[in-house]
């Protein structure tokens, strides 16, 4: 081909053209994708919407290739005319080829700078489409999720339309390229194949979702990120090997964003030389003239056939394992029958296509969001720190804070603690009953509607488990109750939703009905078999074909900083439990030594108690108080213990009382006639019996007062023996 400028405007003329379609598609996706909202098409117009530099780039360049061919013919016509002597121009400088330096500028810095630049730009595409999935499973981003459009006939036609296009003209760019002086246009032939490939993808994924397969397209969206990195990756290392490749005279350099992968792509038919070159090479002959090669062309077709009817014919076979179930659906219809373990022949496909669901397996799904990780011992006080995402249950008031606060309001008329503290049915808001116990609060830290809530209502941190299988007969029921649509952002699907959001409404109501204490402290496994007898109740109902396997509960506490006061309430209850067991004991062990039998104890003080009122109705005096005052010794009597013996001491005591003084009272009777003989003689007497009773226990005597003329004195002096005489003795013994 002649190199001059109109082979060079021809090129320019195919980079504009490329140009308006690279910018024709890219708006075409870009819009769409809009305006139908699909995520697809906005990220695969990340794509081509930038390869519009390339053909700007080449139009420019091989514009630059015209004007420096007409310089160089016009520079040819002068030394022309040189040669003949017809011009003044004698002779040509460099200067004056303007054209042609800056043909060599434009290769030398325009090429490589639109280069650099379409790499930033696919480069930050790709990382921010990444990074943009990356957030779809963050809750908390303030993303758009991705979608997809509703018209997917239409987006499956476009895609493919667009494809076919941008194959084609990649496929007439890159024979153009074949030529020396369109070489650059592999650049652009690239390009517009790298715009076949992304729409064709985006027609696949399409195409999957039309089969209810959405998870296809995602991963093809988010594959278009890795794709931008790649290609911009490439177009940095071509950067960089043209910067040490040896260049010969007159020759165009190759731009770095000619991609040698996509231009392979660009022209398919030299992949299959360069692989029939290689296996010459590796066979030492031209395997390519070979009888058997020329047969395998020429059956290749029959071939394909023939793998294509065998994987029809393998599809119309399905193995339904143990604990498997399988259905069939025909165009998108269920069928009624449910096919177990076993060898399932069906329609090939697409036809037919046969769902198989593991119904034994066991799924759980957790009621009160992310679970918190259980430890060995879990101390309530020291808690993880706030959790936003969780959300307490609500449950009924502690049964003694609710009877607490019924007697404060019962002693003060309804207005106790009104302005001091409130009840919070085990829990305290800036004050309150904790379980029983009161504490106090600020006076305007509760207005009268919250304390009245908060004196019935009380709530607590639970981790609730659902652990749930498919039933044996349920599987029609399962597949009927919801879809299994499954959110960018949600772990959970929308039957998984539905059937969580069941069992949240029973497992609330059933702990909104309970006290604080029976929820915090349930008997043996009562708490638990209740919420799997409503949740299975529930999912019959709503007929989800589940069966609850097991309803567990691994944390259960109060929430936030209640939790360490719940501590110390536990620590005081057993310490009051200890005082009252110890008092019972001490009870029980006073009563024994008492009464002898504790159980009788209470039977006397009963007795006791009827006494006490009967002798404020009819008196002390009364018959009947007297009957059963001797009622009640005779079973103090009877127990034979301390206070039998203490009764039978009193009364042996009282009777000893009785017969001394009656002694007294006869002994004075019978002196009573020897008074009126002669008083004054019995009271000298007397008087005189009382000092000789007295006086020889007193060491020294004295006797005072009485007339000198009436003493007598009887004096008798003894000498004490010396030694012992033992006959003397004996003597005075026997005499006394």
């Amino acid at each position: 081909m002649r190199t001059d400028h109109v082979a060079y405007q021809r090129a320019t003329r195919i980079a504009g053209i490329g140009l308006l379609l690279q910018l024709g598609i890219g708006l075409t996706l870009l819009i769409y994708g809009i305006v139908g909202s699909d995520s697809a098409y906005v990220i695969g117009s990340c794509y081509t919407l930038p390869g519009c530099l390339v053909w700007a780039t080449l139009a420019l360049v091989f514009n630059q290739h015209r004007l420096e061919r007409l310089e160089a013919l016009e520079f040819d016509e002068i030394e022309a005319a040189a040669a003949s002597g017809t011009t003044i121009f004698n002779s040509e400088t460099a200067e004056a080829r303007v054209a042609s330096r800056r043909l060599e500028l434009m290769h030398r810095w325009l090429v490589p700078a639109a280069s650099l630049l379409l790499a930033a730009l696919l480069a930050y595409l790709g990382w921010q489409a990444l990074i943009w999935f990356g957030l779809q499973d963050d809750p908390n981003a303030d993303i758009v999720p991705f979608s997809v459009g509703g018209s997917l006939g239409w987006q499956l036609a476009v895609s493919i339309g667009l494809s076919l296009i941008s194959f084609i003209f990649s496929r007439f760019v890159a024979g153009m390229s074949q030529q020396s002086a369109w070489q650059n246009l592999r650049g652009g032939a690239g390009v517009m194949v790298g715009n076949a490939l992304v729409c064709l993808a985006i027609a696949v994924g399409i195409v999957f979702q039309l089969l209810q397969k959405p998870a296809v397209l995602e991963g093809i969206a988010y594959g278009f990120g890795i794709f931008f990195l790649a290609v911009a990756g490439e177009i940095l290392l071509n950067l960089i090997l043209n910067l040490y490749r040896p260049r010969r005279a007159g020759e165009i350099p190759r731009a770095a964003f000619d991609s040698r992968v996509l231009s392979l792509l660009a022209a398919p038919d030299s992949i299959a030389r360069s692989v029939g070159e290689a296996i010459n090479y590796q066979f030492g002959f031209d395997i390519a003239s070979s009888w058997g090669y020329r047969l395998m062309l020429r059956s290749i077709a029959w071939l394909l056939g023939f793998g294509a009817v065998v994987l029809l014919g393998l599809s119309t076979i399905v193995v339904v394992e143990p604990g498997q179930q399988a259905v069939i659906l025909k165009q998108g219809q269920l069928h009624a029958d449910v096919h177990r373990d076993g060898v399932l022949f069906k329609l090939p496909w697409p036809l037919e296509v046969a769902e198989l669901h593991d119904v034994a397996m066991i799924r759980e799904i957790s009621l009160a969001g992310v679970p918190k990780q259980v430890r060995a011992v879990n101390l309530w006080g020291k808690d993880e720190g706030p959790d936003l995402e969780r959300r307490p249950f609500i449950v009924g008031a502690s049964e003694e804070a609710t009877a607490l606060q019924s007697a404060l309001e019962t002693l003060d008329g309804g207005g106790f603690m009104s302005g001091g503290s409130s009840v919070v049915g085990g829990l305290t808001s800036g004050g309150g009953v904790l379980g029983g116990a009161v504490v106090p609060a600020p006076a305007a830290s509760i207005d009268g509607g919250s304390a009245a809530v908060t004196n019935q209502f009380a709530v607590v941190d639970a981790d609730v488990l659902l652990r749930y299988r498919i039933k044996p007969d349920g599987l029609l029921d399962w597949l009927g109750f919801c879809n299994d649509t499954r959110s960018r952002r949600s772990p959970l699907d929308m039957r998984e939703m539905a059937l969580r959001d069941l069992a949240l409404r029973e497992t609330t109501q059933s702990f909104s009905t309970q006290p604080l204490d029976a929820v915090l402290s349930p008997q043996g496994d009562s708490l638990v078999t209740d919420l799997r007898r409503r949740i299975q109740r529930s999912f019959d109902d709503h007929h989800t074909g589940v069966e609850v396997v097991s309803i567990s509960v691994p944390r259960l506490k109060p929430p936030g900083e209640e939790s360490g006061r719940f501590e110390e309430l536990s620590i005081a209850v057993q310490n009051s439990r200890k005082l009252v067991e110890q008092s019972r004991q001490t009870v029980n062990a006073t009563m024994a030594s008492l009464i002898g039998d504790a159980g009788r104890a209470a039977e006397i003080v009963t007795a006791i108690e009827s006494l006490r009122e009967l002798g404020r109705r009819e008196g002390t005096e009364s018959a009947a108080y007297l009957s059963a005052q001797v009622q009640i010794e005779q079973m103090l009597l009877d127990s034979r213990a301390l206070t039998a013996s203490v009764i039978s001491t009193a009364r042996a005591r009282r009777w000893e009382l009785h017969m001394e003084a009656r002694r007294n009272a006869e002994e004075v009777l019978g002196e009573a006639a020897a008074y009126s003989i002669d008083p004054e003689l019995y009271r000298q007497r007397a008087m005189m019996q009382a000092l000789a009773e007295v006086l020889p226990r007193v060491r020294v005597k004295y006797v005072l007062g009485p007339d000198p003329e009436r003493i007598r004195l009887d004096l008798s002096m003894q000498e004490p023996d010396a030694g012992l005489n033992l006959s003397d003795t004996v003597g005075e013994s026997l005499t006394r």
